[in-house]
């Protein structure tokens, strides 16, 4: 063996025997470098959504900062004890810690929306912390909500070495019992993610339950049904009202009545009594659909017969109906285009072509009752109350165009009022 294989053996040699040493040390753990990343997570982001912080967040300051935020903004929330724990277990472990080991703190959140979204967004936040800091295990800092559903999504990723759950202390006591007991139940009446199930369907399903007991007492008059009508009426309305706000819209809406002006009343004047010419043109359809039938509300109905039926009833109702509806639908219109006058408002030009159009949807909607009650008329009617109805809306496009271009300045005055007391405003 020559001198230069002798040499690539005793390097061969020295490299294997430098590695294997270096394997031992690391199985010994005398020079292994270990990070550690200390992890709090916000499932339903209440951060987020309450403090406005985005996330994710990296560092002790900036998880003191936002800890600091979301605890002021919500002194009960559960999140905010669970990011001041991570900092706590951050703390300590830094202060005990060996030269070899490195430690990080990071919070990750969801989305209050919650499934696959908030999930995908947890992975895509922790990936992004995991490239900043990679990381050889993880510990886990939580309120104890919904673990079941996060683990997973991190053991796939980074090994969890540990688990801390925060679990919020309470007294025992009765008082502090019912206090805490009546915080819960405002938060289910004024935060419409829980108000909207909680108050606003219940209120639905009684106000329907009651409805259908009243058109049982057409039947048959019962004094106790009565009681359970009025009820059911009074509870449901309180609930939906309280679970979709319409008492504070209500209330937020009754000040600026006292405020009014000539175009809001003349757009509320035309409102009203359009959709009141609209109701009666409904009523006036059923009750003929009703009378001439012999159809009633009771059940089981004869699907057959209803099925016979059916053209008939739907062109009658389109033929008793389109008068009033048509009379009150140009009614709304007509008072808001009488506002927008009123207002200088470009909309006016706007609402001319709709009335224009919908008056003419008279003639359109006649004719297919017509072809609907007699199948062996010809459409030669239709035919000609659609070409009709297209040139109508051309010519009243155009002519609208045209007055608007003439009477542009006129028009130009509510801008010029605006631009006006801007400049007030701005130099008061």
């Amino acid at each position: 063996m020559d001198s230069g294989s002798e040499r690539l053996i005793c390097e061969g040699i020295n490299i294997y025997e430098g590695e294997f040493g270096r394997r031992v040390m690391s199985r010994e753990g005398k020079q292994t470098s270990e990070s550690i990343l200390i992890l709090c997570v916000d499932r339903d982001d209440d951060i987020g959504r309450k403090t406005g912080v985005k996330t994710p967040i990296i560092g002790k300051e900036d998880n003191m900062k936002s800890a600091l935020k979301l605890i002021l903004a919500d002194p009960e929330e559960a999140d905010a004890n669970a990011m001041f724990e991570a900092i706590r277990l951050y703390n300590v472990l830094n202060k005990n810690k060996k030269s070899e080991e490195k430690y990080e703190i990071a919070t990750i959140a969801g989305s209050e929306i919650g499934g696959v979204t908030a999930d995908r967004k947890l992975v895509a936040e922790l990936g992004e912390v995991l490239k900043k800091f990679p990381a050889d295990g993880l510990i886990l800092v939580t309120d104890g909500f919904s673990d079941e559903d996060i683990m997973p999504l991190i053991k796939t990723r980074i090994p969890v070495t540990s688990v801390r759950r925060v679990v919020i202390k309470h007294s025992e006591s009765i008082e502090e019992t019912a206090a805490l007991f009546s915080r819960y139940w405002r938060m289910i009446i004024e935060d419409p993610r829980y108000s909207k199930i909680a108050l606003g369907l219940p209120g639905i399903l009684l106000i329907s339950l009651g409805i259908l007991i009243l058109l049982k007492t057409f039947i048959k008059f019962d004094i106790y049904t009565w009681i359970a009508i009025v009820g059911l009426i009074i509870l449901g309305s309180y609930l939906l009202g309280k679970g979709y706000r319409i008492d504070r819209k209500i209330s937020a809406i009754a000040p600026h009545l006292y405020h009014y002006s000539i175009p809001g009343m003349v757009e509320s004047f035309s409102l009203t009594f359009g959709f009141i010419l609209i109701g009666i043109g409904f009523y006036q359809a059923g009750s003929f659909i009703v009378s001439k039938y012999g159809l009633g509300f009771h059940f089981p109905m004869d699907a057959e017969k209803l099925m016979a039926l059916l053209p008939l009833i739907i062109g009658w109702f389109i033929n008793k109906i389109i008068t009033l509806a048509i009379v009150g639908i140009c009614t709304i219109f007509l008072g808001k285009s009488i506002a927008y006058l009123l207002e200088r408002d470009t909309r006016f030009w706007r609402m001319i072509v709709l009335i224009v159009v919908s008056a003419w949807s008279w003639t359109i909607l006649n004719e297919i009752s017509r072809i609907i009650l007699d199948p062996s008329l010809p459409p030669d009617g239709l035919v000609m109350s659609v070409i009709i109805g297209i040139a109508v809306i051309a010519v009243s496009g155009s002519a609208t165009l045209l007055l608007s271009r003439k009477y542009r300045d006129f028009f130009k005055g509510k801008k010029k009022r605006k631009a006006e007391d801007a400049e007030a405003e701005g130099s008061s």
